[in-house]
């Protein structure tokens, strides 16, 4: 990787990374997500989004299906969201995060997630010219499916969380 490309993947100079279509693609046909609330007008993945200016964070997220490609320097304030929206509007999220297992925002939110999926290989977000220098995971604040699960399995290694395993039977 040149010195220049190497220092525009690691800025901060913009948060905005628009995920790869076959990766969402995958998942969409899972969810069919209906709400994008952090994206742009040129990388937003569902006919129903907000961006910066909108606030995703300061909205409503009642009777949506959501997916979740936050800006990574805010993410113990779309956790919150997304965990707050699952709890108490029954709204399934599915977040996709750098996979960053030491931060608090994900250790302070793991009991109240279903799954995380941690993604075999780098992802090259579209734009990009190379692959992310982190690697990345989905974060479920849903359940799954049987079905679902074997095609997620296909993206990389599907966690359970054992608290979920054991004597919890989730409704789908």
């Amino acid at each position: 990787m040149k010195d220049k490309d190497r220092r525009a993947v690691f800025s901060h100079n913009s948060d905005e990374w628009e995920t790869p279509d076959d990766l969402y693609n995958i998942l969409n046909y899972i969810f069919n997500f209906t709400l994008d609330p952090c994206a742009t007008k040129e990388n937003t993945k569902c006919s129903k989004f907000y961006t910066k200016e909108d606030d995703g964070l300061s909205k409503s997220w009642i009777g949506e299906r959501v997916f979740v490609n936050p800006p990574y320097s805010g993410m113990e304030a779309w956790m919150n969201k997304c965990r707050l929206e699952h709890e108490e509007n029954k709204v399934d999220v599915v977040i996709l995060a750098p996979s960053r297992t030491d931060r608090g925002w994900l250790q302070d939110h793991a009991k109240s997630i279903h799954y995380i999926l941690f993604i075999r290989g780098r992802l090259k977000f579209k734009g990009g010219s190379y692959g992310a220098p982190f690697p990345s995971c989905l974060i479920f604040f849903c359940p799954l499916y049987p079905k679902d699960i074997e095609i997620l399995e296909s993206l990389g290694i599907l966690c359970i969380p054992i608290w979920k395993r054991e004597g919890e039977k989730e409704e789908c």
